[in-house]
């Protein structure tokens, strides 16, 4: 069955390619997430007045990859304590987040975020919201990794290595 979730993971360009790498993902698309303007454009959300966060929408086939794995996978691809930065980029719209649709996803993204959380001293910066609005950003960000491979990106190469490799277990027969 194919399922999305929405994931803020700092600039949406690497978090886009590292989620791409993921046997199951379907589809992604980069956008904004949860701000307080309509129909953003990304010259507007870099001025960090939109209330939006760089967000991926993922979609899915919970029978190939389970929510579960792609959240353990997206707390490998982010610092979960940091608040509004992830590596060089900083500012509201790089925060990190889990927004979700469907509120039976809520007991699984509860239930990864209290085993990383176990994990640190200080508490994680990560949101777990409802999706409230989600916009596609302008066409040139959409697969900007694969369009540039030499393009700016906050992830390390070994990242994406890894998670081309990676495979969830629970899924497999």
């Amino acid at each position: 069955m194919e399922k999305e979730i929405y994931l803020a993971g700092g600039c949406f360009w690497g978090t886009e390619h590292f989620f791409k790498q993921i046997e199951g993902v379907i589809e992604t698309e980069v956008g904004f997430a949860n701000g307080h303007t309509e129909n953003p454009t990304y010259k507007e959300v870099y001025t960090d007045t939109t209330g939006h966060a760089e967000t991926v929408r993922i979609k899915y086939n919970d029978a190939v990859v389970g929510l579960e794995f792609l959240l353990q996978m997206f707390f490998k691809a982010i610092d979960p304590t940091s608040l509004n930065k992830q590596g060089h980029d900083e500012g509201t719209r790089y925060r990190t987040g889990i927004y979700y649709q469907d509120a039976n996803d809520l007991p699984v993204i509860e239930k990864v975020y209290a085993e990383q959380q176990a994990q640190y001293a200080e508490p994680l910066a990560v949101e777990k919201l409802p999706l409230q609005k989600f916009y596609s950003a302008e066409e040139y960000h959409q697969d900007y990794l694969d369009k540039n491979p030499d393009g700016y990106c906050h992830l390390p190469l070994e990242l994406f290595k890894f998670a081309k490799q990676a495979k969830d277990k629970s899924k497999q027969q």
